[in-house]
């Protein structure tokens, strides 16, 4: 036990730390076409975790656990600039509910253990109303510079989700349209001044038998006037049909709000959200059809000018789900090219109580069951590359190019030298290119293009670009393939070693099989406008010049 609060309080003080140095002012959030901008119309990427708080006790996870100004240190300190802090209707509309205190509500189910943990913890909380408590969360989430996004999970404190919870759409039991207004009004009031909250989520996915596109436009729009009338400072979120998967309805008809550059769609993406396709399909196909099927339903709306927040994507923190771990590198893809806000499912590790279960695991949690260890830290390493900003206002740092996105790692190639392989890192140190429409990838400024040169060896640059070994194309389903021919006639793919340089090998998954992975050669060409760490071009032509001069004369005996 000693070893545990000694290395918590390791944690806590590295937190506060990296959370001085993250330190940003809370800014007033809108959107420029489908940008989310701050006051001076510079891009603000939402890059969130979800903190559930609509349970049935009513508070914020893991309070018996750890103090909550720790846990938002860390939210902070993991590179989160924001949280989506869940929240059930009756909280806000039923006196009774929102009066009883943290300590009776966790009495009332039992919970004494967790009364003892929360008491040592967080004993300015424990017996606040649970209004008060939910406030107390915000305000230190706002004193650690983290946003928070309201999100109306549910009406009925518990678990979310299911057709026939009584919750799903407007005008089930326990979904009553006029009072789901008035929830909306008073949270928007509550909060109108508390500077870190920059958005509301209306409704989290409406679902069931009832769901109908007339209601939903009839409601949202009457929620999302509310929310504005009452906080005109905040972002207005709107989730679609079918558990937050189909917004396809607003393709042909936008909703009409008489409020503009305030408006937000959000969108819901897990690996189970299409059963267990990408376990039992092939990889490439599997991701070429869910793609697809997700920008037909909701992508196309970055074409129209709208942001699109997606609130929840998540994985089996575990690592041995194949099912969430094929689909995390075609999402990677996917989320880095479109450059999208998110907000990760999620941060607890085990729940109060969940579906009866007291100290219910949660295998997506960012955290144990501790709420001090971190349960995959390389799952956390890897979307961090989404939090990178690759375009946007503010963000015209030089012309646009390209750079090569490795969805598997969440890294971007980059180079160390001419003269050395090209090597996977940090996509603010990403190589520049020209993507031409001869299919060629050449480093931007200059003449270096990338070219296949042998099977199982590095990729180089070259200056002689006109061969079918200097054209790269993306091939397979995916579009994710990057394809070159050698000499030989030997097609090949981008791929990586152990030690991430790139290289090309014979290309995978290419046919219909379900047991090949092709993760380590799906590359994504992405668009950027970021400033990355580059080396000097002057100085490596002047050496390559010399080289070839010392060799040409050499060959001469001068």
């Amino acid at each position: 036990m000693i070893k545990l609060i000694i290395f918590c309080s390791f944690l806590y003080f590295l937190s506060a730390f990296h959370g001085g140095v993250l330190t940003a002012a809370q800014p007033v959030l809108s959107t420029n076409s489908r940008w989310i901008v701050d006051e001076s119309g510079r891009r603000v990427k939402l890059s969130c975790v979800n903190w559930p708080s609509h349970l049935e006790v009513v508070v914020a996870e893991g309070l018996s656990k750890q103090p909550v100004d720790e846990i938002s240190e860390e939210i902070r300190s993991l590179g989160f600039n924001c949280v989506r802090l869940t929240w059930p209707l009756f909280l806000f509309t039923n006196d009774t509910l929102a009066s009883i205190s943290v300590r009776q509500s966790f009495k009332n189910l039992g919970l004494v253990e967790a009364i003892e943990g929360f008491q040592t913890n967080n004993p300015s909380i424990i017996d606040l109303s649970l209004i008060n408590a939910y406030q107390a969360v915000v305000a230190s989430l706002g004193s650690n510079n983290v946003m928070v996004i309201l999100d109306n999970h549910i009406s009925t404190p518990g678990w979310c989700c299911s057709s026939s919870d009584g919750n799903g759409f407007f005008g089930d039991p326990y979904f009553n349209p006029d009072l789901w207004l008035k929830g909306l009004t008073r949270v928007a009031t509550i909060f109108k001044g508390t500077k870190n909250v920059v958005g509301m989520s209306l409704r989290n996915e409406l679902r069931g038998p009832r769901q109908n596109v007339n209601d939903w436009y009839r409601y949202m729009q009457q929620g999302a006037e509310a929310v504005h009338a009452a906080n005109p400072n905040i972002l207005v979120i709107l989730s679609g049909l079918k558990y937050d998967r189909d917004l396809s309805f607003l393709l042909t008809k936008q909703v009409t709000l008489t409020f503009s550059n305030k408006l937000v769609f959000e969108l819901h993406w897990y690996g189970f959200s299409d059963g267990q396709t990408w376990a039992t399909g092939n990889p490439n196909q599997v991701c070429g059809q869910v793609v697809g099927d997700t920008m037909r339903k909701a992508g196309f709306l970055l074409d129209q000018g709208y942001p699109l927040f997606l609130s929840e994507f998540g994985v089996d923190m575990r690592g041995t789900n194949v099912n969430d771990n094929r689909y995390l590198n075609c999402f990677m893809g996917w989320a880095a090219e479109l450059d999208v806000d998110w907000a990760l499912w999620t941060l607890q590790g085990i729940y109060y109580i969940r579906q009866g279960i007291i100290g219910h695991d949660e295998t997506y949690g960012v955290y144990t069951w501790n709420w001090c260890d971190i349960r995959n830290q390389s799952m956390l390493q890897k979307i961090s590359s989404l939090q990178y900003p690759f375009r946007g206002p503010g963000y015209m740092e030089r012309r646009s190019h390209k750079v090569l996105f490795h969805p598997m790692t969440g890294l971007c190639v980059k180079r160390i030298s001419f003269l050395e392989p090209l090597v996977l890192g940090p996509c603010s140190e990403a190589e520049a290119w020209t993507y031409t429409p001869q299919k060629t990838l050449t480093i931007k400024g200059t003449y270096f293009c990338l070219q296949a040169d042998e099977l199982g060896q590095p990729a180089k640059l070259g200056i002689i670009c006109g061969g079918l070994s200097s054209k790269w194309e993306a091939i397979s389903d995916s579009k994710m393939h990057l394809s070159s021919t050698l000499e030989d006639g030997t097609t090949v793919c981008l791929d990586i070693d152990s030690d991430n340089n790139v290289i090309t090998n014979n290309c995978k998954c290419l046919d219909t099989s379900n047991n090949c992975d092709p993760a380590s050669q799906w590359f994504k060409i992405i668009d950027s406008t970021r400033w990355g760490t580059h080396n000097n071009y002057l100085h490596e032509i002047n050496s390559i010049v010399k080289l070839i001069a010392d060799n040409f004369l050499g060959s001469f005996g001068l």
